[in-house]
């Protein structure tokens, strides 16, 4: 009866009807037909209100709305317009400058909102126009815009990470510390693409013109810095020569790959200081920095925290919090120590890395819960809308709307898969399910290869939400009955199910995308020229090479898992010995006399 369950809810979707009301009226009609046919007892029907009241009492998926409302306050408090102009003036030199900027932006907007379709349409409203100005090619400048939207899945406070620790069993903060590093290293995979495309075809991504860069000081020397980063590449040359760097990170990604990392981030740093973007290094800025490294390396040796999630947030926030103060200073002290674009640069990043250490730092370093985080995060994008003056109660009111919106959606497809999960067990479903997938040919790695290939067909058709909600209940028996850690399955997971928002042709960053894409000609409103429009086929076939990539991430969390498991070397670590020899304390020794026996008075 499973597998005929299993074709059913396949068809049920295929045919439209909402996933929510599918799974529930699935299971409902399939358990009453297994009473009549005597395969299902009634008595499971019965836990039916307990398992809908455990559900709604559940703490840990309070975060989703907390996290939603967090974002939707800061879509609309003006934040990502500030980062969009700013990076890409940093950037815009360069070739491929804008496109590093919008996948910057994109990480930023990933580790404070968490909401894919925020990032996707602000960087399309913003980013896309003045890229197609420029020259851009639009296959490049879709793809870039939509996949670093969708880094909101994989970059910590990511909705699909909530649900996926609650249907794995595992603790949210421990995904989300496993995927960090993952989804900073998709980011730079992204980079990395652009980069080639840049050199190998430098018109379709050109750098921007001198009349473009408004924030270029005008009497700016590019000598000076240029030295400065010089003399930063070659001190960040010996740091991997020497093996200080590498040693890091060698938990994450060991041997040879570990030192091939480091040597194409020590590449693309010198090719960044020879492009001209060392222009920011001005003397007082390459101290703060020189400081911060040299703390962050101080604090890692002192403390003993590890390379990880943790240890990225924490020296960030420090660096960061430095640069300010110093720009506070050379502010209102008018010393003239930056430049205008250095200074602008440090103002715009303190609000949402101040942000980030708030929700993410406070749940690393054991502070606060996933749930907490996600409150303090919300109060946190209230506080910044409100210092820019956007917080109104129109958006007060459509962000409240919004999250509850979404709110009761996830929590109806949790209902509907409660209910589907409740039949299918009770007529041995799991069983099924997890024999079938066990007994797969290659162990784990046949198990992986088969679970991967299916979540990424799968992802054309299901939505995130529903491949967590449907799937992963079904696959997280099979893969703890192989040994494999769930956290760094999860992560995985996540990663390929990335791909749902980028499959022509229901990609949903796709459709975000192509809802704020220009559909006819227009003029431009700076040049005066007229633009011809972005074709639905140009967005797909710019997302295609980074759907490519999100597989080649899945590959690479495969090949290095350490740089999931990582999240491992924050735990407490029990000496067992130790545990032994108090148990012995507490028992008296073979010699020792028996004890007196019990009086309990004259009998009477």
């Amino acid at each position: 009866m499973a597998p005929i369950m299993f074709g059913a809810l396949v068809l049920f979707l295929l045919l439209g009807y909402p996933v929510a009301f599918s799974l529930a009226a699935n299971g409902l009609i399939f358990g009453l037909v297994g009473i009549g046919l005597g395969l299902f007892e009634p008595k499971f029907l019965q836990a039916l209100p307990e398992r809908v009241y455990g559900t709604m009492n559940n703490e840990v998926l309070l975060a989703v709305p907390f996290f939603t409302f967090m974002g939707l306050i800061l879509e609309r408090s003006g934040m990502a317009e500030d980062l969009l102009d700013t990076i890409g003036q940093v950037f815009g030199s360069i070739r491929g400058g804008l496109a590093y900027a919008v996948i910057f932006v994109g990480a930023l907007l990933a580790a404070t909102t968490g909401v894919v379709a925020a990032s996707v349409i602000s960087m399309g409203l913003i980013s896309l126009p003045i890229m197609l100005r420029y020259g851009y090619d639009r296959r490049v400048a879709s793809g870039v815009i939509a996949a670093s939207g969708t880094l909101a899945q994989i970059i910590p406070p990511s909705l699909v990470l909530i649900v996926m620790a609650d249907q794995l069993n595992r603790s949210v903060g421990d995904m989300y510390e496993g995927a960090f590093v993952p989804g900073l290293l998709l980011a730079g995979l992204y980079a990395l693409y652009i980069f080639f495309i840049s050199t190998i075809f430098p018109s379709a991504a050109p750098g921007l013109p001198l009349e473009a860069q408004t924030l270029r000081d005008p009497d700016q020397k590019t000598v000076p810095s240029q030295v400065l980063g010089a003399v930063a590449a070659a001190g960040f040359a010996y740091l991997i020569a020497t093996g200080s760097l590498p040693q890091l990170t060698a938990g994450l990604i060991p041997g040879v790959a570990n030192m091939a990392l480091w040597g194409v981030v020590a590449f693309v740093l010198l090719f960044f200081v020879m492009s001209g973007t060392a222009k920011l290094l001005t003397p007082s800025l390459f101290i703060v920095l020189a400081l911060s490294i040299f703390g962050g390396i101080l604090l890692m040796t002192e403390t003993g925290v590890k390379f990880g999630a943790d240890y990225v947030v924490l020296t960030m926030s420090a660096t960061v919090g430095l640069a300010f103060v110093v720009a506070a200073i050379n502010r209102v002290f008018r010393l003239g120590l930056l430049s205008k674009l250095a200074e602008q640069v440090v103002f715009v990043m303190v609000p949402p890395l101040a942000l980030i250490f708030l929700v993410l730092g406070t749940i690393f370093i054991g502070v606060a819960t996933p749930t907490e985080g996600g409150a303090m995060g919300s109060l946190g994008a209230v506080i910044l809308a409100f210092a820019r003056g956007r917080l109104k109660f129109d958006l007060m009111r459509q962000a409240t709307y919004s999250t509850a919106k979404l709110s009761a959606f996830v929590l109806f497809i949790l209902l509907g898969a409660r209910v589907f999960s409740l039949t299918f067990y009770g007529v041995d479903g799991h069983k099924w399910v997890e024999e079938l997938l066990v007994s797969l040919p290659g162990g784990q790695m046949g198990f992986l290869i088969a679970v991967n290939a299916l979540v990424f067909v799968l992802a054309f058709f299901l939505d995130y939400f529903e491949l967590a909600f449907i799937i992963i209940p079904l696959l997280g028996p099979a893969a703890d009955k192989l040994g494999i850690d769930l956290i760094w399955f999860g992560v995985m997971l996540a990663v390929n199910m990335q791909t749902s928002f980028m499959h022509p042709p229901f990609g949903f960053a796709l459709f975000f995308l192509r809802s704020v894409a220009a559909k006819v000609p227009y003029v431009d409103r700076v040049t005066g020229k007229m633009m011809e429009p972005v074709t639905t086929g140009q967005i797909y076939w710019g997302a295609v090479p980074f759907v490519c990539i999100q597989l080649v991430m899945v590959a690479l969390i495969i090949l290095f898992p350490g740089m999931v498991t990582h999240y491992k070397s924050g735990g407490v670590q029990l000496d067992q010995q130790q545990i032994q020899q108090q148990f012995e304390n507490l028992s008296p020794g073979l010699e020792a006399p028996p004890p007196p026996p019990l009086d309990f008075g004259p009998s009477r």
